[in-house]
């Protein structure tokens, strides 16, 4: 079970293990994420082509409300990963961290849309150039508590 960590407030620490268990329903939800933002990139193209007075009219009015609507949608998804605890990181990438410990200290387990698995991590500042790859060696490493409060 993940559990708070008292470096990170609000924040939830995962296993390797359990992040991977929970791939199947966040691969759902980011496929759902980038397939709407996606579609609703036209429609941010059709709305910044207007000048200011067509964003007045009933045309910029008519698309600002559908983009709002869209981008609500977008939002209440990216919600849901955060309920579960997941960092969402790139909408055209569908990237999404989970805080873990390695070593004793805070990290990201690192996983991108298409990967069949979470077989990377990165620390903390490093992002997604930082990622580098889990070694079999050090699957069982990533916890979601450091070593000494377990």
């Amino acid at each position: 079970m993940s559990t708070p960590h008292p470096d990170i407030p609000g924040a939830r620490f995962f296993s390797l293990d359990e992040a991977n268990r929970m791939l199947p329903l966040v691969r759902r939800i980011v496929d759902d994420i980038v397939e709407r933002y996606t579609a609703m990139e036209p429609w941010v193209a059709r709305f910044e082509a207007l000048d200011a007075a067509e964003r007045r009219g009933s045309r910029g009015r008519e698309l600002s409300a559908e983009l709002q609507e869209r981008s609500m949608e977008v939002d209440a998804l990216v919600a849901e990963l955060q309920e579960l605890g997941c960092s969402f990181k790139g909408f055209r990438e569908g990237l999404v961290d989970w805080y873990s410990v390695y070593a004793g200290r805070p990290v990201f387990l690192c996983w991108k849309r298409g990967e069949s698995a979470i077989e990377w991590w990165h620390q903390l500042d490093a992002g997604f150039a930082g990622r580098q790859p889990i070694l079999p060696s050090q699957r069982q490493a990533f916890r979601d508590r450091p070593p000494e409060s377990s």
